[in-house]
């Protein structure tokens, strides 16, 4: 009778852990705990299975498959940018692996690694919060191409593309300073991303030249999402002294802002002007048409994409940082200007 060779599946079942950690163990991950990896290598050893590294490199070199992996994939933004990505990696021949971590970084180790046991060519990926340099040192030291998106990690020998978050949100301010506001709040976001710091120093410097205080009294914080967007005009609403008009950390956020006000009974673009940041398709057609910076998220997805087959396609590519320029697109939700000073004096 044949013997059946035995499989990582095999292993994992075994052991009680995932395929993926068998897989980090097989590599040399240290990204698996001392218990956990000699747990493991127990049960290698019991069921004589042999890692054929060869063979997993054969299998990485000749990938058709091309890793993206987003951290809020709930986030309309993110799906627009992986829709760009497919449109260039399906016209190359590859195939998206698409994979949404939550902001778990525990999760996102689990996603790469498994993207990784499956071969990919190369891996977009938009950090998860609290993601290290270390946690992508498997894979650059694996040779595999990885372009970091959205967000950055400095000092991480990688390629990145990311948006001008500093103009963007000194551009949105500005605007609002044009229509005659002076108390001008910053929504959403958390404090902890590069992204946050780099949005809320382009609205500070902007209030700065404007001569208006540095706002530290008017930035609410919350998760960048819709119900982050509610959250902050309930927090507003309990200050002594309103602002008059807000830069959102994205459009969900102002999305939610406008429901929160509405629920008020503020009317966005009338009673307080909004503007966000991303120009996702809703943005168009939201009732008030929302004024927001420009980042053509599926514009940005198709260079991302662009830049990781380039690096997939060299054989020594040297790690590129893009920094994509933005516009502001005003509509209706920021207002017009008309009765702002009366607005801020009963305010």
């Amino acid at each position: 009778m044949k013997r059946t060779r035995t499989t990582v599946i095999d292993i994992a079942r075994a052991a009680g852990v995932s395929k993926s950690t068998v897989s980090l163990v097989l590599q040399g991950s240290p990204l698996v705990n001392e218990a956990t990896r000699a747990k493991v290598s127990a049960v290698i050893r019991e069921l004589g299975y042999v890692y054929n590294r060869s063979a997993a490199n054969l299998r990485q070199a000749k990938s058709g498959i091309v890793g993206i992996v987003v951290n809020d994939l709930t986030n309309s933004f993110f799906a627009e940018l992986a829709v760009g990505m497919d449109m260039v990696v399906q016209s190359a021949g590859y195939v998206q692996f698409l994979a949404n971590t939550g902001e778990s970084v525990d999760r996102q180790r689990e996603v790469i690694a498994s993207m990784r046991e499956h071969g990919i060519a190369g891996l977009i990926l938009s950090p998860a919060r609290g993601t290290q340099i270390s946690d992508l040192k498997p894979l650059i030291d694996s040779g595999i191409p990885v372009v970091l998106v959205v967000r950055n990690l400095p000092g991480a020998k990688v390629s990145s593309l990311l948006s001008d978050n500093y103009a963007g949100t000194l551009q949105a301010v500005e605007h609002l300073v044009g229509l005659g506001h002076r108390r001008i709040a910053f929504m959403g976001g958390y404090a902890d991303t590069a992204v946050f710091e780099e949005r809320v120093r382009g609205y500070r410097d902007a209030l700065m030249r404007a001569g208006l205080p540095s706002g530290d009294d008017f930035i609410f914080n919350s998760a960048p999402s819709r119900a982050g967007g509610v959250a902050v005009v309930e927090k507003m609403l309990l200050r002594a002294e309103r602002p008059t008009a807000a830069v959102c950390f994205n459009d969900a956020v102002a999305f939610g802002v406008c429901d929160g006000l509405r629920a008020a009974r503020m009317e966005p673009g009338v009673d307080f002007g909004v503007v966000g940041f991303d120009d996702v398709i809703e943005a168009k057609t939201a009732v008030p048409a929302l004024t927001t910076v420009s980042v053509d998220p599926q514009g940005m997805g198709q260079r991302a994409a662009q830049l990781l087959l380039k690096q997939i396609n060299s054989e020594r590519a040297e790690p590129e940082a893009q920094l994509l320029s933005v516009r502001l697109v005003v509509r209706e939700s920021s207002g017009i200007g008309k009765n702002v000073r009366n607005r801020e004096e009963h305010a």
